[in-house]
């Protein structure tokens, strides 16, 4: 855990201004899922004219979408779970994508 607190403080810039919030996107988009289904629905049924038909559908997804990135307790779960993976990553030099696929059972 001490490594932890340490890695913490030394995040680099483009962790902290771009990964980091590249993980709150990506999980935000995700619990607000209801609200990106029928803003896609929407904008598929409306065709060219989703500018003016969706805009309902577009604004509540925004103000879902918002109000996670400004929440900072989410910022810190996010930031919690990045410095967890870059630690699993340094301790085992597997990324994520990779531990998450399934070895082959037969050579």
């Amino acid at each position: 855990m001490e490594s932890a607190n340490a890695d913490e403080l030394h995040l680099r810039h483009v962790e902290k201004d771009v990964l980091i919030p590249k993980m709150m996107r990506e999980k935000a988009r995700e619990r607000c899922a209801e609200k990106v289904e029928a803003f896609t629905h929407c904008c598929k049924e409306s065709g060219f004219l989703m500018v003016l038909n969706c805009r309902q559908e577009n604004s509540a997804l925004k103000e879902c979408l918002t109000l996670h990135y400004k929440d900072p307790g989410f910022f810190e779960e996010c930031k919690q779970e990045y410095i967890k993976q870059k630690t699993e990553f340094e301790r085992t030099g597997i990324p994520l994508k990779k531990r998450n696929q399934k070895l082959p059972t037969s050579m």
